[in-house]
């Protein structure tokens, strides 16, 4: 009689509900070599099901509860029987970057495609890492730097990477960062399509990925950003 492989069994853990629905169709369509054991929304949630089912997998999305999904690596990663692999959309490199200092063993983006994902976890549940190069250099990086160095602190190439005009934008959000971007655009003489244009390119270069990471950076590097930069109102054509 041939003996059947277990099936890798996957708790799902994602901020989004029609992400869960999504994944849990995709795994299982795998069956019998996958299987999904449960799904989560909130760190809670995520915590308590990983204690409960024991899963070979969980693949978890960093975005929960306002971007606190890596708080939880550590103690679901400490399980012997359970590996993480990240799939999320967050550029916060430093939160991919603990993750991974935290015990997970694979990190997919989710503009990868689902033969990717499946192939992680597979390759991820035979005990191995599924790393971009990107993210294996860096925390190459931190475990070679010398006992007592300080580690390298990009946030000021960051801020000296962006324009004139983006620090204005990124000023205008710190000081009002509730109001909606047609204000905002109004204070600065832009249009609101211009406005998001700008922001596209301030959120790669820093790292985020909406207006909460912005405000989030704000409020830890304020001080680093320098002095109020002002847009200055267009003049109107002289008259003839």
């Amino acid at each position: 009689m041939t003996h059947r492989a277990k099936p890798i069994r996957i708790l799902l853990v994602d901020a989004q509900h029609i992400v869960l629905w999504a994944l849990e169709r995709l795994i299982e369509g795998r069956k019998p070599k996958m299987e999904v054991v449960g799904r989560a929304s909130n760190c809670a949630e995520a915590a308590l099901l990983a204690n409960q089912t024991q899963p070979d997998i969980v693949l978890l999305d960093l975005n929960l509860d306002d971007g606190r999904g890596v708080d939880i690596v550590a103690s679901i990663a400490g399980k012997q029987s359970t590996r993480v692999v990240i799939y999320s959309a967050q550029r916060d490199l430093s939160a991919a970057d603990r993750a991974v200092l935290s015990g997970a063993r694979g990190l997919v983006r989710k503009e990868e495609s689902t033969d990717t994902l499946l192939l992680a976890i597979e390759k991820v549940h035979a005990g191995e890492l599924w790393l971009d190069r990107e993210t294996t250099s860096r925390i190459f990086t931190e475990f070679t730097r010398p006992a007592g160095a300080a580690p390298v602190d990009s946030t000021d190439d960051m801020i000296v990477s962006l324009t004139r005009k983006e620090r204005a934008i990124v000023n205008a959000f710190a000081r009002n960062p509730g109001r909606p971007n047609k204000q905002i655009s109004e204070t600065l003489f832009i249009s609101e399509h211009t406005l998001r244009n700008h922001l596209t390119s301030i959120y790669s270069k820093l790292n985020v990925t909406n207006r909460w990471g912005l405000s989030e950076f704000v409020r830890l590097n304020g001080h680093r950003l320098g002095p109020e930069v002002a847009i200055k109102k267009p003049q109107s054509p002289a008259q003839p």
